[in-house]
């Protein structure tokens, strides 16, 4: 695991285009027949994913503030504070939520976004 200080290019793409409610350019970020998995939902190809940025991201005005970016063997962890006018119902005050990215050719082909909690032990 190495902590690095900078986003690939179309990770930093895609956090500048959630953050500016672009759908489009969010869109675009993805491979065609890329995977987004999000609250153990599973969106395959970009007409699904489109379908999520619209509803979920943009609709919900998400904004991230990227708090730390791990490489882990070529995959790309990015943890970030969530914001948005979606429903926080039993969410935490600060939300923080990990994206885990995988990236070829330019494109992320895999994106799970996940909650995690720390370890008990």
């Amino acid at each position: 695991m190495t902590d690095t200080t900078t986003l690939r290019p179309v990770l930093a793409e895609y956090i500048a285009a959630v953050n500016a409610f672009d759908e489009d350019a969010i869109v675009a970020t993805f491979a065609d027949d890329a995977l987004v998995n999000d609250a153990n939902r599973e969106f395959w190809g970009r007409a699904a994913i489109r379908r999520w940025v619209t509803r979920e991201i943009v609709g919900d005005r998400v904004t991230v503030k990227v708090t730390d970016v791990i490489d882990h063997h070529g995959d790309t962890i990015v943890r970030g504070r969530y914001d948005g006018d979606y429903d926080k119902t039993n969410l935490p005050d600060e939300l923080i939520l990990t994206s885990y990215f995988t990236v070829r050719d330019g494109k992320i082909v895999t994106l799970i976004v996940i909650r995690n909690t720390p370890a008990s032990y």
